[in-house]
Formats: structure tokens, sequence, C-alpha cells
């Protein structure tokens, strides 16, 4: 058995995700706290390619957004400039993308269904809401207030946004903050409905995965 096989990167992608997701908030405060969260925002994205190499899937797109989106990290933290943040969160957000489309197309080549799959397939629908988030954190960077709350520009920016792009893909919509931004609107009305369709698309390829596996002789 390999060394990937062992440490399992499927699980662990889906546990990075929703540590990150719980700890964002509380890591949000602070020099060191926000260094601790600029690290725990890159473990998902390292296991992400380390789960894209074990599924033997092209791994120069996603290694290349990966590192330039860490030396964008570095650069706007040394220099504290809004250029180098915004196109950090566009990279990450491109990364995402690219790995949300990779997994997928792993999934939907499934003739059977494994608990690999199935970790596979929550962390694709956890990772759309990180691409989300990444795409409003871009935005809201070059735009303060596309994005409010109340009526008022958000406070605690990263984990807002977090919030809201989670519960828009999931189509919760509680309405305490709501997009100003006409381009922002559009994209989180595009989110709740890829959030939709991937469920039902999802559920459809895992289904028809496993009548194929109890069908066969």
């Amino acid at each position: 058995m390999s060394i990937l096989n062992r440490i399992r990167p499927d699980r662990l992608l889906l546990l990075s995700l929703v540590l990150m997701i719980l700890l964002h908030p509380t890591l949000e405060r602070g020099t060191l706290r926000r260094v601790f969260m600029e690290l725990l925002i890159f473990v998902p994205v390292v296991i992400a390619t380390v789960r894209l190499s074990q599924i033997k899937r092209r791994l120069w797109p996603t290694v290349l957004l990966m590192v330039v989106a860490m030396i964008l990290a570095v650069f706007g933290d040394i220099w504290r400039s809004q250029a180098f943040t915004a196109a950090k969160w566009a990279f990450l957000a491109a990364f995402f993308a690219v790995a949300v489309v990779e997994l997928f197309a792993f999934l939907r080549e499934a003739r059977q269904v494994t608990e690999a799959h199935l970790y596979t397939a929550t962390s694709i629908y956890v990772l759309l809401g990180i691409t989300w988030f990444s795409i409003y954190c871009a935005i809201d960077t070059i735009y303060p207030g596309s994005v409010m709350q109340g009526g008022a520009v958000l406070t605690n920016r990263e984990s807002q946004l977090l919030y809201f792009s989670l519960v828009t893909l999931s189509t919760i919509g509680y309405g305490d903050i709501v997009p100003v931004n006409p381009e922002v609107r559009m994209l989180a009305a595009l989110e709740g409905l890829v959030g939709v369709l991937y469920i039902a698309i999802t559920v459809a390829i895992l289904v028809s995965a496993f009548r194929h596996q109890h069908d066969r002789p």
C-alpha cells in the first residue's frame, strides 16, 4: 500500500475544509492569529493537490496557481498591498475552481461507489463554497462594501464573506448579509443555482454508479 493510500487525502481534504470553516472566525483578529489563518487557508490547497495527484489528474495548473497564490499572500502580508491581496484571492478562486472540475471528473467516471467517492463528493460541495468565498473576497478587496450587513460595511470581512458564501450555496439565505454590487448579486444567484444543481447531478451519478456496481455479474 502506498503512502498516499495510507494517509487518505480524500478524508484529510474534507477535514481540512471543515476545520478552516470552523476556525476562521476565531483567527481573524490579531496579527499572529491572522498568520495562522493564512496557513490554515493553504492547508486544503496543498491537500487538494495531493488528492489530484492520487487520482492521476493534471497537476501543473493546480501547482502553478497554488505557488502564485502563496507568493502573493506573502507579498500582501509584507507590504499590506490591496492589489496583492485581491490577486491572491483571485488565484485561490482559480485554484479551487480547477480542483472542483478535476475532482468532479473523477466522480463522474465512477463505476462503483466507494468511501473515497463519498468523501470526494462532499469535499467538492464545500470547495464550491470556498471558490465563491474567494471570489467575493477578491471583489470586496477592490470594491469595499460590495457585500454589506445591516447597511454597513463588513467588519470581520473574511469570516462574514465565508458565512455568506456557505448560506448562499446551500440556499438558506438568511438575509442578514446581502450583496450590494450588481456583479456580486449575479454571482450569488449563480452560486445558489450551482449548489442546487450539484446536489441533483451528484446524486444521479452516485445512484447510477451504485446500480452499475450491483448489476455486474
